[in-house]
């Protein structure tokens, strides 16, 4: 691992800071490495509220959007909701489809078969569209580089509006509207919505012009929180307004949908507590939640997801989300058996000294070939790409490692390329099986030649050192203020150097992977700490040795009792 502690601010914009919020120099410090550094940022994002959102009218054609969906109203036209099959496309399905039917009876909602149709607008959804007289679709999570389709579209007499978030081509589609804040043209002040997002403030314009208030659609946060936390934007601006609001959400009032997931999770929470009994953070929903609802596209098919998250009957809502249960079980055991013979296949190919991870096999599950690839990341941190059979094609998802962008390298590669999209971290792509070796030696050139070698070694980014000593409630009670966390606002990691174990340190897990330990410093109060499949580093311990950690701080809840503790990254 790399450790690489941030920038410390310069000494006047911290004094300038901490005087203006009465805080420690330490605490503003944290605040100015996530770009705060005045009052008024400050106030902002302490108390984050729904006043600050953006009027969703600043966004490039929201107009043109709300008009046609207005007159498909006033004309009783048929309107279908269109979506991706993950985490981010069911949201925004089940987020607009469960608004318009609030109040017009006329709404479908369609979500593509992940192995007949693929990723994105399909010409089988067109086609079930023109067969059921539905003359306009709301694209949600897609559609932004679906050029052919809406034309296809156009021709059978269906007008498209679409809602997305991923980085568009050359050139936009020929619809009513195209809403992306990634759009070049486009000024909206935020433009890293994901696309249940984009969709949220589709609807609230839509309120706008029926005299609601944005108290009118607290109610629908918990789906918004659940994209953002799955899709891992960058927890800022009005990605953390809307994210800390659907939080309080799931935890006070969720939509049955989301309580019966809850419920059914028979697997204590990443803090070790049972869901039930517990306040659920974005690492949760990120973990717990997301994770089950994309389980119906990968397994199944991603309209349990949209019927489980539009269902207002708490009985039928958990007997979709037992049946969800089932498909999140068979996911995690395909997802296991694929990553083995993934591994394996990397090392019977010997190619240790590539820049890239490239794989294929047939039989591969498509539905679970991205969590594959981050697997392999944990493994071999490289940028990586599992491939499977789709039909005449191949199929495959992307993975990159932090701070390389792998879009602009399959952009790089794209002349093997049917087609591909997605962000900088992740993205999907077809092509002819007779182009794979050839894609494969190109995208190993493309990386090889524009990545620095240090970020193909994992890196621990690091606020600050500290004492052991500067660890208390109070700071505690301070750092909670800073969720919910996420990228660009991760939790704030420390290193204290020169501690040492005090002779209880143990390992534990199944397999024994995982490290407990008592340390000190100095003089200082104890502290345990846990640190998972950590057990490796215990040689760093014997004979009271000292060592330095890197770590986050958490509270340890045990029969009642909350204690203060150490979540190891790494030890050195």
């Amino acid at each position: 691992m790399r450790w690489t502690i941030k920038p410390k601010p310069s000494e006047d914009k911290i004094k300038h800071l901490a005087q203006a919020l009465n805080i420690e120099d330490f605490v503003a410090s944290l605040l100015i490495q996530r770009g705060i550094e005045t009052y008024d940022q400050a106030k902002t994002f302490f108390r984050p509220s729904l006043d600050d959102l953006h009027n969703p009218y600043l966004m490039k054609d929201m107009d043109k959007a709300v008009e046609r969906i207005e007159k498909a109203i006033a004309n009783k036209e048929n309107i279908m909701v269109f979506g991706d099959y993950d985490v981010d496309g069911t949201t925004a399905v089940s987020l607009v489809s469960s608004y318009l039917k609030s109040y017009y009876k006329n709404v479908a909602t369609y979500i593509p078969d992940r192995y007949d149709e693929g990723y994105g607008i399909s010409y089988k959804g067109i086609d079930y569209a023109d067969d059921n007289e539905i003359t306009l679709i709301i694209a949600l999570d897609c559609g932004i580089k679906s050029i052919e389709h809406v034309a296809y579209a156009k021709e059978k007499n269906i007008d498209f509006i679409i809602c997305d978030h991923h980085r568009p081509g050359v050139f936009l589609p020929e619809a009513v509207a195209v809403l992306d804040p990634k759009r070049d043209d486009c000024t909206y002040p935020y433009d890293e919505l994901c696309g249940c997002g984009v969709g949220f403030k589709l609807i609230q314009a839509l309120g706008q012009n029926r005299n609601q208030t944005i108290e009118d659609f607290i109610p629908y946060l918990d789906l918004v929180a659940t994209a953002i936390a799955a899709d891992i934007v960058p927890m800022t601006g009005e990605n953390r307004v809307l994210a800390k609001f659907g939080l309080e959400v799931i935890n006070t009032n969720p939509r049955p949908g989301i309580q019966a997931l809850i419920t059914s999770s028979v697997r204590p929470s990443v803090s070790g507590q049972n869901l039930k009994k517990k306040v659920l953070t974005i690492t949760d929903v990120v973990f717990i939640i997301a994770p089950r609802i994309n389980a119906a596209g990968r397994i199944k098919h991603g309209n349990y997801a949209v019927e489980l998250l539009t269902e207002f009957d708490l009985p039928q809502a958990e007997e979709f989300a037992s049946q969800i249960e089932i498909f999140n079980a068979d996911r995690k055991d395909l997802d296991k058996q694929i990553t083995v013979e993934a591994l394996q296949q990397i090392e019977n190919n010997k190619e240790e000294n590539n820049f890239t991870t490239v794989v294929y096999q047939e039989d591969w599950h498509k539905g679970v070939i991205g969590i594959v690839a981050s697997r392999l990341i944990e493994t071999h941190y490289k940028p990586t790409i599992v491939f499977t059979k789709s039909g005449h094609k191949l199929a495959a998802s992307a993975r990159s490692v932090k701070d390389f962008d792998i879009y602009n390298a399959l952009e790089s590669s794209a002349e093997y390329l049917e087609q591909f999209g997605g962000h900088m971290y992740a993205a999907g792509m077809t092509l002819k099986e007779e182009n794979y070796e050839a894609f494969k030696n190109k995208f190993e050139e493309v990386v090889k030649d524009s990545i620095h070698p240090d970020l193909l070694i994992p890196e621990i980014s690091i606020d600050a050192e500290i004492n052991l000593s500067a660890i208390n409630e109070k700071l505690v009670r301070i750092l909670k203020q800073f969720e919910p966390f996420g990228p660009q606002n991760m939790t704030p990691v420390f290193v204290s150097k020169s501690i040492n174990d005090t002779g209880y340190a143990k390992t534990l897990g199944k397999e024994e992977e995982h490290l407990r330990l008592f340390v000190k410093q100095d003089n200082s109060e104890g502290f345990a700490a846990i640190g998972f499949n950590l057990s490796q580093k215990m040689d760093c311990l014997s004979n009271k040795k000292t060592f330095d950690a890197v770590y986050c701080i958490d509270e340890n809840e045990w029969n009642g009792n909350v204690t203060l503790q150490l979540r190891l990254r790494d030890i050195n």
